[in-house]
């Protein structure tokens, strides 16, 4: 179930807009409602059993954040839970705004309530990877107290940053954070031609089949180099932002934006951007700007001239740089795959089955056999 839902998102990734949304939610509804076991199955996870700290991984990200970037994330949101460590991914959206992803784990809750956090114009949306039984967790809103159910795993709350909330949480959880900018929310909103939304539904343990089956694919790479300047960060948080637009503000569906590919000195432009980054350290964001769009005008308009997302465009040049390699030289698998820019041998061969069809050792003989 879950490499057929990665497969959905690798294929919808690139366009962010309503309209595939609502299409990759009847897909993923589909998918829950079959084999005669409903959500239950759909929803079904086994967390791993043991997560490196990745206390590294926010540093490397902040390299990619704008100049003095703060808010409920990373190191920040731990400390506020008065926890030590955090393991964090993050994207910049526009030049003053963060999309962020924040795992916090504790094996025995937090000895008081979180300490206030500063009010910032964004949403906080929290999915439990583990179940929260009756009474072991409250919270409050603008100082009110709210009543919280027993939370099952993969649960999703939705709250204001600008709202004040605070909690207590009385035993071990582990939770998946994602800080959401109204700012990113707004121009992807404007994309569309809607107005930007003046305020979103508050949730508590909520049964989002979409959140949690985006937070099961986030979840194992949260702590991964891999995700460190990653354009398929950048494509999910576009994608989850679109869901929450339509999902917690309430906007009617529409239809994709109605615009053109890339001029050809952009695609151009884009195309030299993305070969000199093949390590992956190149961000939509950054191509947007040079092109002089919005990131979700950008990643549609890119889509219609390449007929992909720039993920996949990205893969498939690292694909060609491999495959050079493999027919010139006798380098191991395992070197190819990092000069190739991919994180291990692993990465690579799942990347290059799922682009050529067979995996680079057997693609290395037919090739080699046939000269």
């Amino acid at each position: 179930m879950i490499e057929r839902i990665t497969f959905l998102f690798l294929r919808l990734n690139a366009t962010a807009s309503l309209y595939p949304l609502r299409y990759f939610v009847a897909r993923i509804s589909g998918l829950a409602e079959r084999g005669g076991q409903g959500d239950r199955r759909f929803l079904s996870f086994c967390p791993p059993a043991v997560a490196p700290c990745a206390m590294t991984q926010q540093t490397d990200a902040l390299r990619y954040s704008p100049r003095g970037a703060t808010g409920a994330f990373g190191s920040n949101l731990a400390a506020h839970f008065h926890l030590k460590e955090s393991e964090q991914v993050s994207a910049a959206w526009s030049a003053d705004s963060l999309f962020a992803v924040t795992r916090l784990q504790s094996d025995s809750g937090i000895p008081d309530r979180t300490t206030q956090v500063p009010s910032e114009a964004a949403l906080h949306i929290s999915v439990s990877i583990l179940p929260v039984p009756l009474r072991a967790y409250e919270l409050w809103i603008d100082g009110k107290a709210i009543e919280v159910p027993y939370i099952p795993a993969l649960r999703t709350s939705v709250m204001d940053l600008q709202s004040d909330p605070v909690c207590w949480v009385g035993t071990g959880f582990d939770y998946v954070h994602f800080h959401v900018p109204k700012a990113g929310l707004d121009e992807i909103a404007r994309d569309h031609g809607v107005e930007p939304v003046g305020s979103y539904k508050f949730a508590i343990c909520e049964h989002d089949i979409v959140v949690a089956q985006l937070t099961q694919y986030v979840f194992p790479l949260i702590g991964s180099r891999d995700w460190t300047g990653s354009l398929a960060l950048d494509q999910f948080s576009l994608i989850l932002g679109s869901h929450v637009l339509r999902t917690y503000a309430g906007l009617p569906p529409v239809g994709a934006a109605k615009r053109g590919g890339l001029a050809p000195w952009q695609a151009r432009r884009t195309a030299e951007m993305i070969r000199e980054s093949l390590d992956g350290d190149i961000r939509l964001s950054n191509m947007a700007r040079e092109c002089g769009l919005s990131v979700s005008h950008f990643t549609r308009a890119f889509r219609k001239s390449f007929d992909k997302s720039p993920y996949r465009w990205l893969l498939e040049r690292r694909i060609d740089r491999a495959k050079a390699l493999l027919v010139t030289s006798d380098l191991p698998i395992a070197d190819i795959a990092m000069r190739s820019a991919f994180s291990d041998q692993a990465a690579f061969t799942r990347a290059f089955v799922r682009i050529v069809g067979e995996s680079p050792g057997r693609w290395r003989r037919a090739v080699t056999s046939k000269g």
